[in-house]
């Protein structure tokens, strides 16, 4: 695989709970130290593929536009229902305001914020800014599938999904080159989210945890 890995992903947790709803919770362990981010390789012209469930003008969203290189892909992101639909949307744009904040080396960037809140606000600023003060940024196209919804009243929810990142590679800010090192860590990730509904209506992740070489991902 081509996959490097990067700095450590503050704001990813150690999982030894069960992933469900209840293991989103409050109670999590210290951040992990084996979790990072990375987004995959350059594979061509293809734009980002982020569902468009969510009304982005009625809500006042921030606009996210990811450079050509950068590609996120959102692999069966819709279940039919309208609820879980909107779920996922706001994942997904929470996946991309993040790597638009790490482009940008932003940890004021206003996607942070708008979709993602207590803990999870604190742990996303904190890996900006560790790719920040290592003058890093990424290429590449990673692949989001197999997502899984439950919600819990009108107002919580949960999301487990994949990810892919091994055609992932971190890039020197200053210099644009790109290191495709070989890695011997696995580039496929487990995450398990919890999210909560604003008063705009905004599903904010307020927990992410995951879990790097999950064999429920592999393949």
């Amino acid at each position: 695989m081509n996959r490097r890995p990067s700095l450590l992903a503050a704001i990813t947790l150690t999982a030894a709970a069960a992933l469900s709803l209840s293991a989103c919770g409050g109670g999590d362990s210290a951040d992990s130290k084996d979790n990072d981010k990375i987004a995959g390789a350059d594979t061509g012209p293809e734009k980002s593929a982020s569902p468009t469930a969510t009304d982005a003008a009625a809500a006042g969203r921030p606009k996210i536009e990811l450079p050509s290189d950068i590609i996120d892909k959102y692999e069966d992101w819709t279940t039919g229902d309208d609820v879980k639909d909107a779920v996922l949307a706001d994942t997904a744009a929470r996946i991309d305001a993040t790597n638009d904040a790490i482009v940008r080396g932003d940890t004021s960037a206003p996607g942070l914020p708008f979709y993602y809140r207590d803990k999870a606000l604190n742990g996303a600023v904190e890996w900006v800014q560790e790719y920040r003060d290592a003058n890093l940024s990424f290429t590449g196209t990673t692949r989001y599938y197999d997502p899984k919804v439950t919600l819990s009243g009108a107002t919580t929810a949960a999301v487990v999904y994949c990810a892919d990142e091994s055609k992932g590679f971190n890039k020197n800010r200053k210099t644009g080159k790109v290191d495709r090192t070989p890695s011997d860590d696995s580039p496929y990730v487990l995450y398990n989210t919890r999210l909560e509904k604003s008063e705009k209506g905004v599903w904010q992740t307020t927990v992410l945890i995951s879990k790097r070489g999950d064999k429920t991902c592999a393949g």
